[in-house]
């Protein structure tokens, strides 16, 4: 009795080869698991941070946009040999105008109105501003990319009239002259298109325009010009 109590207390002390292998794969497959659950996760982090990013952009150059327009001003300016340039330059796919709100904390001798401009040029939105207002031989805008991967830019410009217009101004309205409204359709690779309608502030000639350029204007009205619509038929 003795030999074989040893022996079956011999057996139970360790495990067989076989059951370390079904152990040491199971631990694997578990393992093999985790990690991927691990990967998913950090692939989905990174997938949201760049969502985030996209739309942060998509955010800031519209904010720019907007912000343009809010403070847009009828100050027509000569153009780089003379020519009379009006105060909103728009077409169909770009436009460019003046605008009030160009900081000036050193009170330089120059102009607190600023000339820019909107484009896209190779799938980018860009923006872009003239160091002057009134321009010179050779005076040309300094850019800067907004946002990428554009397919389209389009651009409409509501008149006093009620008539939406593919240019501004139109042969009939002073240079001075603002349109009503402007409708933005912007086209994106990746979240599809984006349509908004900013309104603008009344037509308020600058007048009183001294050497430096500068004017003082009253306030605009407060609270948020845009308004935003669902994509979809034009009005």
């Amino acid at each position: 009795m003795k030999p074989a109590i040893h022996a079956m207390c011999g057996r139970r002390r360790g495990f067989t080869l076989i059951e370390i292998l079904v152990a040491l794969v199971v631990f694997a497959a578990m393992a093999a698991i985790t990690w991927g659950a691990l990967g998913q996760i950090a692939r989905t982090r990174s997938a949201l941070a760049a969502e985030q990013d996209r739309f942060a952009a998509i955010v800031r150059s519209m904010g720019d946009l907007e912000r343009d327009l809010r403070q847009a001003i009828a100050r027509p300016l000569r153009g780089n040999y003379g020519e009379p340039v009006p105060a909103v330059l728009g077409f169909a796919d770009r436009i460019e105008l003046s605008r009030l709100g160009y900081a000036n904390p050193r009170a330089e001798p120059r102009s607190n109105i600023e000339r820019v401009l909107y484009a896209l040029d190779k799938h980018s939105l860009r923006r872009g501003r003239y160091a002057v207002l009134d321009r010179a031989a050779g005076s040309v805008p300094e850019w800067r990319d907004l946002l990428d991967q554009v397919a389209e830019f389009r651009l409409r410009y509501l008149g006093m009239d009620g008539t939406w217009r593919e240019q501004w101004p139109p042969r009939d309205v002073a240079p001075e002259e603002l349109p009503r409204a402007i409708e933005l359709r912007m086209r994106l690779e990746d979240f599809g298109e984006l349509r908004r309608v900013l309104a603008l502030p009344s037509t308020i000639p600058a007048r009183g325009v001294g050497a430096s350029g500068s004017v003082d204007m009253p306030a605009l009205p407060p609270g948020p010009l845009p308004v935003l619509l669902p994509s979809g038929g034009r009005p």
